[in-house]
Order: structure tokens, then C-alpha cells, then sequence
């Protein structure tokens, strides 16, 4: 049975939701159909009986698809709909939206550019579909013109998803908002009237579990002044083992970060370097770090200006490289978005101590099963519904953001619980952490909201191994995971933003 989610989201997250849905085999007609008959059935509770006259006043996008479609399902139950299209029908953007309009084309009254407030006035509701969810800034034209209609008409509004204008100080502010399947974060207290939230039919799954719909956080450059692939990180791994936070470092380039530094012991960063040119390696130390060390690399951290650092990975459990790991996390965290792995869990700071670098410190943690076990407390075992709980907690109370490995991989930053399911037996090899660290990490650097980033890298690690183990099975490497990862990026990005 659908319920409303505890928190509103944010259009990007909503669309997630949505591509999530489709790839679950909803399809936006679907959707689009349940949309207006909802808009439609909360409408008939401020109308007059049949036949009333109720205005429509559509935009270009999909949320003038589900008010032409309402209008659809108000003109069948013998109310008098009348639609304002504010741009030409040839700008209608999907082919969705399309559909809903042709088939009111010839039934409704139909008018073609913005309204005038005289024109609506005699009118007893007006369905707000100029804009919906992903609207920001002020109005532009003509979409302002037409909110200056309908306030200067002074006729009730309900708006559809999120009224038009919503973050704008001359948007509408309508009577009743019917939210489709949960509000959204826009929203806020006098600017939305009395709120509704409607099912469309979206599958659970969709909102709990990753998919290909996580691409949408990925953040592509606009093209308008920004210089393209950012995101320079710093890995600090390596000691007895080399493998680790080069695979990391690696697979954060992979992942779309501008640069990826190694930090390790002088024994390790010479096989690190090993690895290609393409891996910038700083040697601190000799064989593993030690609390000695911690200052020079803090320094070194700060004058790098690195956008995340991803520490821990192949640093080893000796006392001294945990005193080291320890002083390296309480000297980072707040400073810099920070993802600690493996032997660096156990030096992860206090909850007071975080608290104390305030909201704004960003702290994210990859155990795998065992770790999980050993450094929270947590377990892999119970229900469902009882692993998720737990792991909500201990993030909440651990003031960070989680990544527990297993099957499924569960992803909370102590509000909301999701859940990655998304890859394959012959994953469970060596190095594989290492490069979810270093998506995360990669992710992080680009400005990615860390509960985002841990939902997008998993699924496309999980993609990525997928695809590997079609061709090689139980054969698959930790390094044909990464470099499988920019041919999953293409298609996962090609996939949401083709057009129509």
C-alpha cells in the first residue's frame, strides 16, 4: 500500500523517483494518466456541480500534460474545461504532455498565448499547470505574464505539483496545491495553500531501492562558463599494501574527477606510481605512516585544496598507523569533505567532534560486512525493515553518512534508508571497495550531496561489475571494473537525456 515518504524531496530527487520508476517499467503515460485524474478528482472538491466552467492555464513541460489530462477527465465528467496554452503547441516538450493535449484539442476550448485577468475572471477555478517541479529564480515571459492574469483575475487557484512561481515573491500563491505522490522541499508554508498529495502509481521500488534513474546526480557541466570535468581528490592509503588506494585513486578518475593524488609511505607510493601516469603519488613516511607524520600531510592536504579526501584504504591495522589515521581524520573532518574506508574506521571521529565542526562537515563511511560488525555495532542479520532502522540509527547517531556493504548495500544518512541490490556474485573480489571509494570520493569532489553520491556510486559499480562478469564471469579483476566505468557513465547519462 502507497504512503506519503516522511520528508518532502527536491525536484531532482523526485525525478530520480520517476526515472527509477520507468526503468521499473512504469512509463510516463502512465504516470501522466494517473496524474490527471488525480488533479481532476481534487478539482471537482472546489467546483461547482456540472456543467461549471473551470480554466486551465498550461505551460510546455509535463506539468501542462497533467492539467490538459485533468482537463481531459473534467470535460468526460460534464464539467466545461476551457485551456490557455501560454506557448505554441509546437514547443509542447514530450511526447507525453503531446498526447494529453491532442486528445483535448478538439473537445475544449482552446486558446492559444496568455491569458488576460478579464478572460478569467468570470471563472469559478483555475488549474495551475504552467511549470511544476524543477522551476527556480524568478518568472520569465510569457509564464509571468500569465501568473499576473490569474492573480489579477482573483479567482481561486489550484495548483498542480508545485505552484508556479513558488520561489518567486510575485508567483502564484494559490488556494490548494495537489502535490503528486509526496511534497516537495519548494514548498513552504504560505506559499502553497492547502496541500493534498496524491498516488500516481509509482512502485515502491522506485523510491527505495537504486537505479539508473541515480544518473541524474551525476553533475554534467552547463556549458555556460563552467571549465567542464572538476574535482581534484586526495587518496591517503598504502603501506603494506599498494593495491588499495591506487585502485581508489584510479576509479575516482574514471568516475570524473579532475585529479587524483596518492598519499602513502614511501614503499608503497613507489609501486603506486607504478600503476600509469596518470596518478599523481606524495611519499610521507617510510613503511606505514605514524602519528609523526600527521602534521606534514595535513599540511600538505591544506595547501593541495583538494574538494574530498578519501582516506584509509590498504593502510594496515598496526597501532601506530591507527594513532596516524586517527589524527589525520580529526585534523580533515569539517575542513574538507572527508570518506573514510577500511583500517581508517577505526579512527573515525566522535560524534561530539564532528557536532563541534558544524553542520556543514561532510563524513562519509564504507565498511564492509565485518567492519560494520567491528567499528558500529551494526549487523548484517534480521529483517529487512530491522537492518534499515539500525543502520539509520547509527548513522544519525554517528552524525554521517553510510555506505554498509552487503547484499543489498544499505546507503542512509540518518533520515532517509535506501537500499542497492544492483550487482553481481563475481563482484565480491578484492579491490572492489576500493573503487566504490573512490566513485564516492570522485563524487563528493564534484559537489555531489554525500547520501547522492553514496546512491550513484553504488549502482554504478554495481553496472559496471554487471557488465564485466556478462563477459568474463568469476574471471572478472577489480581493474576491468574501472575500466568499465566511463561506458556505463555514456550510457546511464545518454539513457535520461535523450530527448522527448
Amino acid at each position: 500500500m502507497w504512503t506519503a515518504l516522511p520528508r518532502p524531496l527536491t525536484s531532482l530527487e523526485m525525478a530520480v523517483v520517476e526515472a527509477n520508476a520507468i526503468a521499473l517499467g512504469s512509463t510516463v503515460d502512465f504516470l501522466m494518466e494517473n496524474a490527471g485524474r488525480a488533479v481532476a478528482e481534487e478539482a471537482t472538491a472546489h467546483l461547482p456541480s456540472p456543467p461549471a466552467r473551470v480554466g486551465v492555464v498550461a505551460g510546455n513541460g509535463n506539468n501542462g500534460g497533467d492539467a490538459t489530462c485533468a482537463a481531459f477527465y473534467l470535460q468526460q465528467w460534464g464539467y466545461t474545461p476551457e485551456i490557455w496554452l501560454v506557448r505554441p503547441a509546437s514547443e509542447i516538450s514530450t511526447r507525453a504532455a503531446r498526447r494529453c493535449f491532442e486528445r483535448v484539442e478538439r473537445r475544449c476550448p482552446i486558446h492559444l498565448g496568455v491569458p488576460r485577468a478579464a478572460d478569467l475572471a468570470s471563472l469559478p477555478l483555475i488549474l495551475d499547470g504552467l511549470l511544476g517541479t524543477g522551476q527556480g529564480g524568478r518568472l520569465r515571459s510569457p509564464v509571468r505574464e500569465a501568473v499576473e492574469a490569474i492573480r489579477g483575475s482573483g479567482v481561486p487557484v489550484l495548483a498542480i505539483d508545485v505552484p508556479t512561481g513558488v520561489s518567486d515573491p510575485e508567483g502564484l500563491r494559490p488556494q490548494w496545491t495537489v502535490t503528486l505522490t509526496c511534497p516537495k522541499e519548494e514548498m513552504r508554508p504560505g506559499t502553497s495553500g492547502e496541500v493534498h498529495v496524491r498516488d500516481i502509481g509509482i512502485p515502491p521500488d522506485a523510491w527505495h531501492r537504486t537505479g539508473p534513474g541515480e544518473f541524474l546526480f551525476f553533475p554534467r557541466p552547463t556549458g555556460r562558463g563552467d571549465r567542464g570535468r572538476t574535482g581534484r581528490i586526495v587518496v591517503i592509503g598504502g603501506g603494506p599494501y599498494a593495491g588499495a588506494p591506487g585502485l581508489a585513486a584510479l576509479a575516482a578518475l574514471r568516475s570524473g574527477a579532475e585529479r587524483a593524488t596518492v598519499v602513502a609511505p614511501e614503499g608503497a607510493a613507489e609501486r603506486i606510481q607504478a600503476f600509469g601516469p596518470n596518478l599523481v603519488v606524495r611519499p610521507f613516511g617510510v613503511d606505514r605512516f605514524r602519528p609523526t607524520d600527521v602534521p606534514e600531510i595535513l599540511e600538505f592536504v591544506r595547501t593541495s585544496r583538494p574538494r574530498a579526501v578519501a582516506l584509509g584504504m590498504g593502510a594496515g591495522a598496526h597501532p601506530e598507523t591507527v594513532e596516524a589515521l586517527r589524527g589525520l581524520e580529526e585534523g580533515l573532518v569539517g575542513s574538507v569533505p572527508l570518506l573514510v574506508d577500511a583500517d581508517g574506521l577505526a579512527g573515525l571521529p566522535a560524534p561530539a567532534e564532528i557536532q563541534g565542526r558544524g553542520d556543514a562537515a561532510v563524513l562519509v563511511a564504507t565498511p564492509n560486512g565485518g567492519e560494520y560488525e567491528r567499528y558500529f555495532a551494526g549487523s548484517a542479520d534480521g529483517p529487512d525493515a530491522e537492518r534499515e532502522e539500525r543502520a539509520r540509527r547509527i548513522a544519525a547517531e554517528r552524525r554521517l553518512t553510510l555506505i554498509a556493504k552487503g547484499n543489498p548495500d544499505l546507503l542512509t544518512d540518518g533520515r532517509s534508508v535506501f537500499a542497492n541490490d544492483h550487482h553481481h556474485p563475481a563482484m565480491t573480489v578484492s579491490g572492489v571497495g576500493d573503487i566504490l571509494a573512490g566513485v564516492t570520493a570522485s563524487l563528493l569532489a564534484q559537489g555531489v550531496y554525500p547520501v547522492h553520491a553514496a546512491r550513484l556510486a553504488t549502482w554504478w559499480v554495481g553496472e559496471a561489475g554487471t557488465r564485466v562478469a556478462a563477459r568474463k564471469s568469476f574471471g572478472l579483476v577489480a581493474t576491468d571494473v574501472i575500466d568499465e566505468l566511463p561506458t556505463v557513465l555514456v550510457a546511464g547519462l545518454d539513457r535520461l537525456h535523450a530527448p522527448g
